[in-house]
C-alpha cells in the first residue's frame, strides 16, 4: 500500500486517558483494555463530546496514554486522567486496513521524515476510526490516522 504522508500543523486535542507501559507485542491487548476502562468512565460520568479512540506513544520506553478524544479538557476520575495530544508540526498519514499492518504506515512516515529532513520530537499517536460492522467482513476498510510530532523549524531540540 502506498501512503500519502503529509506535513500538518496541529493544535492540541483534549483527551481522557489511562496511562500504561508495555511492549509492542502487548499493544493488541493493552490498547483495547485501556479504551474499555476509559469508556466506562466516560459513560458513567456522562462526559459529553467523546470521540474516537486514541493511543499516544510518549517515548521510546513504551510509555503510552490510551483513551478517547474529547471536546473539552477533562479533570479526571479514578485512574482516568485528562491529557491532550501534543500541538505542533506533524507528519501524518491514514492507514486503511488491519491494525496488525499499522507498522507499514509508521515506516512510511519515518522514511518520509528522513527523505524530507524532518526530525522527530518524540511522541506519536494513532487515532482509530469508530468501528463499523462492515470492518468485520472487510478489514481493508479499517481507518487509522497516525501522527508523529516533529521538531519545529528553528528549534534546537534533537
Amino acid at each position: 500500500m502506498a501512503y500519502d504522508v503529509r506535513f500538518e500543523q496541529l493544535g492540541s486535542r483534549p483527551l481522557a486517558v489511562v496511562r500504561r507501559r508495555g511492549s509492542p507485542q502487548e499493544f493488541s491487548r493493552i490498547v483495547p483494555e485501556a479504551c474499555g476502562a476509559v469508556w466506562s468512565v466516560v459513560r458513567s460520568r456522562q462526559i459529553p463530546g467523546a470521540g474516537r479512540h486514541v493511543a499516544v506513544y510518549l517515548d521510546n520506553q513504551i510509555n503510552l496514554e490510551v483513551g478517547v478524544e474529547l471536546d473539552a479538557p477533562f479533570a479526571g476520575y479514578g485512574e482516568v486522567v485528562g491529557s491532550s495530544t501534543p500541538p505542533g508540526p506533524v507528519a501524518t498519514t491514514t492507514h486503511y486496513g488491519p491494525y496488525g499492518l499499522l507498522g507499514k504506515a509508521h515506516d512510511a512516515i519515518l522514511q518520509w521524515c528522513k527523505d524530507n529532513g524532518h526530525k522527530l520530537a518524540g511522541p506519536s499517536w494513532e487515532v482509530y476510526g469508530h468501528w463499523k460492522d462492515e470492518w468485520n467482513s472487510d478489514p481493508s476498510k479499517i481507518i487509522t490516522d497516525i501522527y508523529y510530532l516533529l521538531v519545529a523549524e528553528g528549534s534546537s531540540a534533537a
